[in-house]
């Protein structure tokens, strides 16, 4: 008999809650699974979760096969009808104990071959089950988890549920036991990250929460966050960006697209003009930070006067590290009705960003020729700078230790020290 193997699909919420998973089927004596957690983020996603659990059912004649994660939440019908999948859990029954238990017991006689219940009515978050996980130089802390937005082009609230937090204190407590343990960065994530603090008492902003980690936990040699909603960003978090060098100069934004238009039907909450202000002023803060953002290509309704406005915001907003999703319609979004955009012309305009992407990563790269940098170190012969700049080294370093290095040439869409 052998351990659970597990397998996770999509962000880092996931990979997060999948350490916690291994922990939980570890302890209720779980053997002989594999154990799938799927993303449901666009419907390819989708089609690559029952892709590989038809091959991992192949690989693991024996194994019993469990799937979980957003996708299993929102079509636990779907993987239901599969004949590879044994049983079907959802996002809140998989992080419960008496769940593992259940199955660990029974795989199928008594225990419920769907445990999928009503998301949005659950109001806690799992956050105390797992300190972080990642490598022994980075760790990721879950500090928030589902969204009260409704965006219409994505299902993520019906897999995650609506927006709720991890109390400051019970974060700065995980924080603290990270760095006692060695780690010196931790990440910050969550579904709506700057949603942090709504449903807490005195609804505190992310900004508070950043604030308190820096001076509740100086031992902390850097501190990141992962994606967030330029909008929502507080004072406080702009003064952390401005006055904070232990917050890392890289923030990556979920902006979407560049045309107000297609923002209004996607039911965003900010103008081009708000990413563009927001994106002008954290530099000027911080003249060194470096940005991320999410792109949909090819949403419906979005014409080519439209997309060159996505195109123009990654320069208008000097946008270095780019995720380029070509769109893809989600049943039950409000976006899945709309008039759709030709698919041999969304897979086009996501090349063309793609492209434009892989420019202004050049950009970013030759500007940091000769500078200095503190650079996370990852494994002996690869770290990644204040911004997130994967670094190649020919001597071997310490794996999570920071080293001081001058940057001295390029390879590919890395940086050699």
């Amino acid at each position: 008999m052998s351990a659970p193997k597990f397998t996770t699909l999509g962000c880092r919420l996931n990979a997060y809650e999948t350490e916690a998973m291994k922990e939980l089927s570890a302890q209720a004596g779980m053997r002989d699974a594999v154990i799938v957690n799927t993303c449901a983020v666009t419907s390819e996603a989708v089609r690559k979760a029952r892709q590989e659990i038809r091959r991992l059912r192949r690989d693991n004649p024996d194994a019993r096969v469990i799937v979980t994660g957003c996708a299993a939440q929102t079509e636990p019908e779907t993987f239901a009808k599969m004949d590879e999948v044994d049983a079907v859990i959802g996002n809140t029954e998989k992080m419960q104990p008496a769940t593992w238990k259940g199955l660990a017991a029974d795989f199928i006689g008594e225990t419920e071959t769907v445990q999928v219940d009503d998301i949005m009515s659950v109001t806690e978050t799992a956050g105390h089950l797992i300190d972080g996980f990642g490598t022994r130089s980075r760790a990721y802390v879950q500090v928030q988890n589902g969204c009260d937005h409704r965006c219409t082009f994505c299902i993520i609230p019906y897999g995650r549920g609506n927006s709720r937090s991890v109390p400051a204190g019970v974060v700065v407590d995980q924080i603290r036991r990270l760095v006692d343990k060695g780690y010196n960065e931790v990440v910050l994530t969550g579904v709506d990250l700057t949603s942090w603090g709504a449903d807490l008492p005195a609804e505190p902003k992310l900004g508070d929460l950043v604030m308190r980690i820096l001076k509740l936990v100086p031992d902390l040699p850097r501190l990141r966050i992962s994606s967030i909603d330029s909008i929502e960003v507080d004072e406080n978090l702009m003064q952390a960006i401005a006055i904070e060098p232990r917050l890392m100069p890289h923030l990556h934004l979920s902006l979407q697209h560049g045309d107000d238009l297609i923002l209004k039907r996607m039911k965003r909450r900010h103008l081009r003009d708000d990413a563009i202000r927001f994106a002008e002023e954290a530099r000027r803060l911080r003249p060194e930070m470096t940005f991320g953002a999410d792109i949909i290509a090819g949403f419906p309704t979005e014409t080519d006067a439209h997309f060159e406005n996505s195109l123009k915001l990654v320069e208008e907003c000097n946008l270095t590290w780019l995720h380029v999703f070509p769109y893809s319609p989600r049943p039950g979004t409000p976006a899945a009705r709309m008039p759709q955009v030709d698919g041999q012309v969304i897979k086009h305009r996501a090349a063309r960003l793609r492209a434009s992407g892989a420019s202004q990563v050049d950009s970013h790269l030759q500007a940091q020729l000769g500078k200095t940098h503190q650079i996370l170190m990852e494994n002996p012969h690869m770290g990644r700078t204040e911004q997130f700049t994967e670094v190649d080294f020919s001597t071997p370093q310490r794996e999570g230790v920071i080293v001081t290095a001058e940057i001295l040439g390029q390879n590919g869409t890395r940086l050699t020290a």
